[in-house]
């Protein structure tokens, strides 16, 4: 008898069911505790990506046919932390006689030290002819400049409507924000930047 009462007991103070209240006040934490996650792991994935690369908009007609206005580009802001810019290059710079304008993309043509030369519609590094099948257009405006140590000489692909190197100088490196990688949007325009053909010899 006595046997009996204590297993009475035991069954009295055993722990009880989950209630559907419980149960649906454990859903709504668990809910809430994932949605502040996801939305901390956007934060840094969107600071982390910001950090390395930026998009920019395409807002001029210079970089035809390479870029168009309204063209989305995404830019490689670390490319030339890790290394240097290259002839043919595409870049985003802080237009030199005014940081506070928007930023300006253009092609990089000199390198520092290079000495440029354009004449009957043709561009010569150091002497050597420039290949440049990205133009559409032949290039017009001629002259003669030294690209001095630590600055870059650009020039748009439309190359008669473009504001750049010819007109306003130099670019100095501390301005370019990065390489210009790819074409991202509208989707029929998408493709890669990479023109490692115009090569010329070193000074």
């Amino acid at each position: 008898m006595q046997v009996e009462v204590l297993l009475e007991d035991f069954r009295s103070t055993s722990i009880p069911e989950p209630t559907p209240d419980s149960e649906g006040g454990s859903k709504v934490r668990r809910t809430l505790i994932d949605l502040v996650e996801t939305i901390l792991i956007s934060v840094f994935l969107f600071i982390g990506i910001n950090a390395i690369s930026s998009r920019i908009r395409v807002e001029s007609i210079s970089m035809q046919p390479t870029l168009y206005a309204g063209n989305f580009v995404l830019v490689n802001k670390l490319a030339y932390k890790l290394g240097k810019p290259g002839r043919g290059d595409v870049i985003v710079f802080l237009y030199p006689p005014d940081p506070k304008q928007v930023p300006y993309i253009k092609r990089v043509i000199g390198l520092p030290g290079d000495h440029v030369h354009i004449e009957d519609g043709k561009v010569f590094i150091n002497g050597e002819l420039l290949a440049e099948p990205y133009l559409g257009v032949v290039t017009i405006h001629g002259g003669d400049w030294q690209v001095p140590e630590g600055s870059l000489f650009v020039m748009g692909d439309n190359r008669n409507n473009s504001s750049d190197s010819r007109s306003w100088g130099m670019v100095p490196l501390e301005n370019v924000i990065g390489k210009a990688m790819v074409v991202y949007w509208p989707p029929e325009r998408w493709k890669m930047l990479n023109f490692p053909v115009a090569a010329a010899a070193k000074p």
